[in-house]
């Protein structure tokens, strides 16, 4: 029974499990790497594409575990994919928002998140298999994204951002994992500003809830 309850430790290892296959989905779908580069895999009773260049996957296997680090400290806002062009114009960036997610303390991260209080919210939290269908159901959407957003041109990059809390304190350990940058303009959500947002999926398990959706940016860089 208690294999079966999910703690803040297995729904982060969750989420960034998902968000490993989201980005080697993301770099083929949007050609970022040369599709041929990339070999036909299942996750989450799901047919995706991984990268089979090592140093594409080390890359990405890296700065999911930096992630993963600023989710334990409860600092995380949002993360986001971001696709650039050579000129280094950012032209598309895939955001995950887990503002949500509890902030549990070190002591408790293999407490059942149902038992904790954290910063006085207390709700119940859907069974890992359950969120499993949820991430199959938003990679799928993902896995689309080619047919709603126009080609990208050659010679694009990526990288992965995240965007920290108000009250998140920005990393300082050294080797630093982290660029710090000054914050982006906030997105109103429409065609204004020069961006297009596209609802993607939002995934719910119980109280804790995160959105994915992609803002494109209008580009006119002469990058194609």
């Amino acid at each position: 029974m208690a294999d079966s309850e999910p703690t803040f430790r297995s729904l982060a290892t969750s989420f960034t499990d998902f968000l490993t296959v989201a980005i080697h989905t993301i770099l083929y779908e949007r050609s970022v790497y040369p599709q041929t580069s990339f070999l036909s895999a299942r996750k989450y009773n799901f047919a995706v594409r991984q990268s089979r260049h090592p140093k594409v996957c080390e890359w990405i296997n890296d700065a999911v575990a930096a992630v993963e680090s600023e989710l334990f400290k409860g600092a995380v806002d949002r993360v986001a994919v971001v696709i650039y062009s050579k000129n280094n114009k950012p032209l598309e960036r895939y955001v995950f928002e887990v503002s949500r997610f509890p902030k549990v303390p070190a002591s408790d991260v293999d407490v059942p998140l149902e038992r904790l209080d954290a910063d006085g919210q207390q709700g119940s939290v859907l069974p890992l298999v359950d969120m499993e269908e949820q991430f199959r159901a938003t990679m799928n959407q993902l896995a689309g994204c080619s047919s709603m957003l126009p080609p990208i041109p050659v010679g694009c990059a990526f990288t992965v951002a995240v965007e920290l809390k108000e009250d998140g304190e920005a990393p300082t350990a050294h080797p630093q994992p982290w660029m710090p940058v000054q914050p982006r303009a906030p997105n109103d959500g429409a065609s204004g500003n020069g961006v297009v947002t596209k609802p993607v999926r939002a995934v719910a398990a119980g109280s804790v809830l995160f959105e994915t959706w992609i803002e494109q940016v209008n580009s006119d860089d002469g990058d194609g």
